[in-house]
């Protein structure tokens, strides 16, 4: 078991159960999923940016991402169904908690101007959703090699019931949220 993961299991639900006066430890709200997202800027145009994308994200995720294509035709993008428009990854397990980890403590405060991420951007089911406008602020990327920079989407789904129980749930494993 990894850090996070213990810290959860053995403090952090003793804390979430008593901020959410839940006493069945199974009732409590946890992460379930990780998804990454990466839209790919002129992948038609070029084949060697969705390579390149590719091989970011797998640094980024520790795994090979999924490449995402396009579910209908759009005329004015000269977009054709099933062209190849971006990458995605989900974490689960292991990797999940070492990727929340990750984010929380480097990535979060290595970004310009940081004072939190809004709260705003939960759904009703308590699930986060975190725009990042480029990728180059995790460490495995070395920004001298990378030609062109491009946002990140990170959605954390929880098996919250609603958006208050995932505030908790993110706020007790270590979220800074804005003030």
């Amino acid at each position: 078991m990894r850090n996070l993961q213990k810290k959860y299991t053995e403090e952090y639900r003793k804390t979430l159960g008593e901020k959410l006066s839940i006493k069945n430890p199974m009732a409590l709200p946890k992460i379930s999923k990780i998804t990454l997202n990466m839209g790919v800027k002129d992948a038609l145009s070029d084949k060697k940016n969705m390579e390149k994308a590719l091989e970011i994200m797998t640094q980024i995720a520790g795994q090979k991402p999924k490449v995402a294509k396009a579910k209908k035709s759009i005329a004015s993008f000269k977009l054709r169904e099933g062209d190849p428009i971006g990458v995605m990854v989900t974490l689960r397990g292991d990797r999940m908690y070492d990727f929340f980890e990750k984010l929380v403590a480097i990535v979060l405060p290595r970004i310009r101007d940081f004072r939190g991420v809004p709260l705003k951007s939960f759904d009703d089911k308590g699930n986060y959703t975190l725009g990042l406008s480029e990728f180059i602020v995790f460490p495995e990327i070395d920004a001298g090699k990378v030609d062109k920079v491009q946002g990140l989407e990170v959605c954390i789904t929880t098996t919250a019931k609603n958006r208050e129980e995932g505030l908790e749930l993110l706020k007790v494993l270590g979220m800074p949220f804005e003030k």
